[in-house]
């Protein structure tokens, strides 16, 4: 009953999502510090030498694989300074930089029934060390919000390690659980696919 009840809660979120709504933004001074929010061990760098980001799902019936040099060349950079909001209970103010999501979308148009992604991260790892991929589920109308970035840049450096290098989902209308770190994969599907935290009752669509 209570899933249900959670299921009727994030229909309703989603049916009042709107695009033109903006998160408020910051200034530099306004910036705090902000949490290695790694939900288990922070990984070794040595998977980056290699990363690419994979992509699934698109109208072509291709798989793409692209590097971060080539990300950075292709899609012009976006700024902003928004508020990093924990399902643990605590914010920050961060500035980020990056492609937005949308660019992404325009270059490399999904399946067209697509309504979703699933953005997945196999490098990230459990409290013991041991691998443990971790994905989220991401409405398209929220990949295509205006302040949705696929960033790789936090306080005008590239992101380190514990903030997701060389690439991680920021989207500051969800909570922070699904602003995925190091992302490996992006797959887009018609039918919404599974989360991490919604398997232990979490609310799938996490809109703030």
């Amino acid at each position: 009953m209570l899933n249900n009840a959670l299921r009727v809660d994030d229909n309703v979120a989603e049916a009042l999502y709107s695009h033109n709504r903006i998160v408020p933004t910051y200034t530099k001074s306004q910036i705090t510090p902000i949490k290695n929010n790694y939900n288990g061990a922070t990984p070794d760098a040595g998977y980056i030498s290699g990363w690419n980001l994979t992509l699934e799902g698109l109208a072509s019936g291709l798989s793409v694989h692209l590097n971060i040099r080539t990300l950075m060349n292709r899609f012009s950079a976006h700024e902003q300074i928004t508020r990093f909001v924990c399902v643990e209970g605590w914010s920050a103010i961060a500035w980020w930089a990056g492609l937005r999501f949308d660019d992404l979308l325009r270059a490399y148009p999904p399946m067209s029934r697509a309504k979703w992604a699933s953005v997945e991260s196999s490098v990230n790892l459990d409290n013991s060390g041991s691998p443990d991929p971790y994905f989220v589920s991401i409405d398209l109308a929220t990949a295509r919000h205006p302040q949705t970035l696929l960033a790789t840049h936090h306080d005008g450096q590239a992101l380190t390690v514990e903030h997701g290098a060389p690439l991680r989902l920021l989207v500051p209308v969800k909570l922070g659980l699904k602003n995925v770190k190091a992302i490996t994969r992006i797959t887009y599907s018609e039918e919404e696919p599974r989360d991490y935290w919604a398997r232990y009752g979490y609310s799938s669509y996490d809109g703030i």
